[in-house]
């Protein structure tokens, strides 16, 4: 890649002030060049949040548009679509890795887990830090809300979509992975115990949050995240809660082939 230095852009002087203002005079230049110009500006010592926090604005709506457009796929449906099936009609309706391991198969419900995973870590690592560059903890924490929401209501299907188990997951393997672990034992035990998928997201839902919390205490804006995050996780599980009371939620492992949905 070429690396682009003050002699790249005549108009521009070799310091950060004077770059600021080029900036927000809307100049035509591309995002990359940019970017690769603040990183020239980083590695020589000088302070760049300001010029970062200016080239956010500067191209922060096709950005999120980007971003959101990729972390919305909801693969789920894609994957069901290749079969010939619209998973949002058959099993429990829900287009989650749960839902297609049932009705597509262990090796498709696999992959929808994979995929709807790496979106919630894709938010953080790859679209706050590798893309962006942005050093701070708010950024991922912001990037990943924005992945579940995107996996919970997304655009690509009139804004309904999955319960965002394995989108949380990905994120706070990106925030606080011993966080992650601690809800994934509590998430495997109730399974085994329980028999139910759905016993054990919600036991994750509650133990990720109760962790952060006596993990990462000094940590106010993560643990009110997580909460609401676990919350929401809660509530998309409330056709669950009404099977399970009702006692006609699906067991792991019970009738692969799913009934269509009233």
């Amino acid at each position: 890649m070429d690396t682009f230095t003050a002699t790249t852009f005549p108009e521009l002087t070799e310091t950060p002030d004077d770059f600021l203002k080029e900036v927000k005079q809307d100049k035509q230049m591309n995002f990359y060049e940019l970017e690769s110009y603040i990183g020239d500006l980083q590695q020589s010592g000088f302070d760049t949040v300001r010029l970062r926090v200016q080239l956010y604005k500067k191209f922060s709506v096709p950005l999120f548009a980007l971003i959101m457009a990729t972390i919305s796929i909801p693969f789920g449906f894609l994957g069901s679509k290749a079969k010939g099936i619209d998973i949002r009609s058959v099993g429990s309706g829900n287009i989650g890795a749960t839902n297609a391991m049932r009705v597509l198969g262990k090796p498709a419900g696999i992959f929808v887990l994979l995929m709807d995973a790496a979106k919630g870590y894709m938010a953080v690592w790859v679209f706050c830090y590798l893309i962006w560059k942005v050093p701070n903890e708010t950024c991922g924490i912001t990037a990943g809300i924005f992945a579940v929401l995107g996996h919970n209501y997304t655009c690509w299907l009139k804004f309904k979509g999955g319960k965002g188990i394995a989108t949380t997951a990905g994120v706070y393997l990106a925030l606080a992975p011993w966080a992650l672990l601690v809800a994934l034992v509590v998430f495997v035990l109730a399974i085994l115990v329980t028999k139910y998928v759905s016993v054990g997201s919600i036991a994750a839902a509650v133990a990720l949050p109760a962790t952060v919390w006596i993990m990462l205490p000094q940590n106010l804006f993560l643990g009110i995240v997580t909460t609401a995050l676990g919350a929401l996780a809660i509530y998309k599980h409330k056709s669950n809660i009404k099977r399970l009371m009702a006692g006609t939620e699906n067991r792991l492992g019970q009738n692969k082939s799913a009934e269509a949905v009233k």
